[in-house]
């Protein structure tokens, strides 16, 4: 059984701490922190306070990087080095060069580099996953991440904070990556850090539009995929999938009653996430041949720099050579 350690006692280090305390899938060793006053939360799990994180390593197979995500290069790059499976929260790195250079240490080193993208592990996504090939032809896809009930990071704009799991979503689905991408931003809170996006993807044959925003009063995390067959709505808050069987055309329209989806499951996508994490570990140490996600996980970097590249410079960008394809001023 796989030995953990987590570093970084904060807010979402806290709730890895108590999913990884209920799984039969590892054991947990220890928390890594430089606040002394973590250990009393190492305490309540039973486990050992480290104030620095590399004295952890020899304890422990894999650890989980819940910290800034500033902090992200240089503390994965030293774990992989030091040959322990990696968990970083999202994103792996704001640049896509230190994010390459993760991926490609962990496949060197034949060690497993995740990033916690959790919407993979809502059981929408996964049924969403299953249907496309139902469906038809996607007409287009839009998505929201929205809400003001927080204050905004200071580490990150909305691109990378929020939207960045919607551009995972669709890396995920989808069977190929965007053409283009196109975005504006704005900043009205922050001189550096987006407050409010848009973000269209052009896969050629549809398009994707992404909105994201500190600032707006309402809290949605929803997704709507207009297909030939079908118009499919996902509430991934609330873990709710409606199906409207609706098709359109010039002769007419035919629709039947739309249908919440039996098949979903409510689940606990952070629980089911750090789980699958443990279990590609156990499975990597007995041996066997499993899938390293960090190559997509890098797209999705990759993907969310351009966005910021595209508003930058007010351009369509072209996804294959990271050029520009013309000034924009529609959307």
């Amino acid at each position: 059984m796989i030995k953990i350690g987590v570093i970084g006692g904060g807010k979402w280090g806290k709730n890895h701490l108590k999913d990884f305390s209920r799984m039969n899938a590892c054991s947990l060793i220890g928390l890594a922190d430089p606040d002394i006053s973590k250990k009393e939360l190492a305490d309540k799990h039973s486990i050992l306070h480290f104030s620095n994180y590399q004295e952890m390593l020899p304890h422990v197979d894999a650890v989980t990087i819940v910290t800034p995500t500033t902090s992200h290069y240089e503390l994965a790059k030293y774990c992989l080095e030091q040959g322990k499976h990696v968990f970083v929260e999202k994103p792996l790195c704001f640049e896509e060069d230190k994010a390459a250079e993760l991926v490609q240490l962990a496949q060197q080193k034949g060690l497993l580099l995740s990033v916690g993208y959790v919407f993979r592990f809502n059981p929408l996504v996964k049924r969403l996953k299953e249907l496309l090939p139902e469906i038809g032809p996607i007409q287009y896809i839009s998505s929201r991440y929205i809400h003001s009930s927080v204050p905004p990071r200071k580490d990150s704009g909305v691109i990378f904070n929020l939207g960045v799991h919607l551009i995972d979503i669709l890396n995920y689905i989808l069977p190929q990556p965007p053409l283009n991408i196109h975005c504006k931003k704005v900043h009205y809170i922050s001189p550096t850090n987006e407050d409010s996006a848009v973000i269209k993807l052009d896969y050629g044959s549809f398009l994707a539009t992404i909105e994201t925003s500190c600032c707006h009063p309402l809290k949605k995390r929803d997704m709507w995929i207009i297909a030939a067959k079908e118009k499919i709505y996902l509430d991934f808050l609330d873990q709710v999938m409606i199906r409207h069987p609706i098709t359109v055309s010039e002769e007419g329209t035919s629709s039947k009653e739309a249908i919440r989806d039996p098949k979903i499951e409510k689940g606990s996508p952070l629980f089911e996430e750090l789980w699958h994490f443990c279990t590609v570990c156990n499975d990597k140490i007995a041996g066997k041949e499993v899938h390293n996600e960090s190559a997509e996980n890098f797209m999705t970097t990759k993907l969310c720099n351009l966005a910021l590249q595209s508003a930058q410079e007010n351009k369509i960008i072209d996804l294959e050579n990271g050029t520009n394809i013309g000034t924009s001023n529609n959307f």
